[in-house]
């Protein structure tokens, strides 16, 4: 017993302190494979890499290109990740095109959420041993159902609207 808590201590220490590395703990370049996923199974599989580096000339400012498939040039998305707050967990993620989204970094895991075109779209990277996860859910913004919004035993009870997914991506990227 003696053993095993100061282990799991210094390892629990060191996840707190990676954790709270963000986005410099992430530095690097990161490649595997994107799976994408709807109702009736898996639609495909490609190569993806995740880059990420800290800016020299922009302070709190790092590059987050995404390459998706063999082709690195049409395949590219050159964003760069800023530091709002970091205190309070805020960056925003800059596509360098007018488009600049909120992002938040909660427990671990970065997390954007946003509308494009009638489309909900919710993204999250994080950091798990070697491994970055990224994922992407996507649907409709347009609700499939609305219940509640009703008094049930004199409660009132509010609407709850639920929205259809659609299709998720899934990647596994290891840095090398």
């Amino acid at each position: 017993m003696k053993v095993i808590l100061p282990l799991f201590f210094l390892f629990s220490t060191s996840l707190l302190n990676g954790q709270s590395n963000f986005p410099a703990a992430w530095s690097g370049n990161w490649s595997g494979k994107l799976e994408i996923f709807n109702a009736t199974g898996k639609l495909q599989e490609l190569p993806m890499e995740l880059q990420i580096w800290e800016q020299d000339t922009v302070p709190e400012t790092y590059s987050f290109i995404i390459i998706y498939g063999e082709d690195k040039v049409a395949g590219k998305r050159d964003y760069q990740l800023i530091t709002m707050d970091s205190a309070k967990g805020r960056y925003l993620m800059d596509e360098k095109n007018s488009i600049k989204m909120e992002a938040y970094y909660l427990n671990g895991k970065l997390v954007q959420w946003f509308e494009v075109e009638g489309t909900m779209l919710y993204t999250t990277t994080e950091l798990v041993g070697e491994e970055l996860l990224w994922e992407i859910i996507s649907g409709s913004s347009t609700p499939v159902s609305t219940t509640g919004n009703e008094t049930v035993d004199g409660e009132e009870i509010p609407p709850v609207r639920t929205f259809p997914v659609g299709a998720m991506q899934r990647a596994r990227l290891r840095r090398g």
